[in-house]
């Protein structure tokens, strides 16, 4: 028997829609990363959490169709730096503490943000 798509072990959709709309709010309000978000409309802000849910699930083995663009082009420009990358590490480890996510899947989720880390960081 083949082991699960990691969409699955995560618990799916509403579980993906979850940490997403834990993990944005913590970005949004830390002093460094908050500058991101700053001057944005509420209905860009609530798009981009929309396709980043796509793209999770899409990416997690999910049956869900992903329309955005990719990793690179998405954050080209926006000069994230390598602090940057580590605190949005930080605050994804706080949320992955927060839903008390196993280590197997833990591990898989970390893996997985880690192979984007070179089409994001900039500087």
């Amino acid at each position: 028997m083949s082991e699960k798509a990691l969409y699955e072990r995560l618990g799916g959709y509403d579980a993906i829609s979850a940490v997403v709309n834990n993990l944005l709010p913590r970005l949004q309000e830390d002093a460094l990363l908050g500058r991101f978000w700053q001057n944005r409309g509420i209905d860009g802000i609530n798009r981009e959490k929309q396709l980043l849910i796509d793209y999770l699930c899409s990416a997690a083995g999910g049956p869900v169709l992903y329309t955005g663009r990719d990793m690179k082009v998405s954050h080209e420009g926006m000069h994230i730096s390598e602090q940057d990358w580590n605190a949005f590490q930080g605050h994804l480890n706080e949320t992955l503490d927060f839903f008390s996510l196993p280590a197997a899947e833990r591990n898989d989720v970390l893996a997985f943000i880690d192979s984007t880390r070179s089409d994001i960081v900039e500087v």
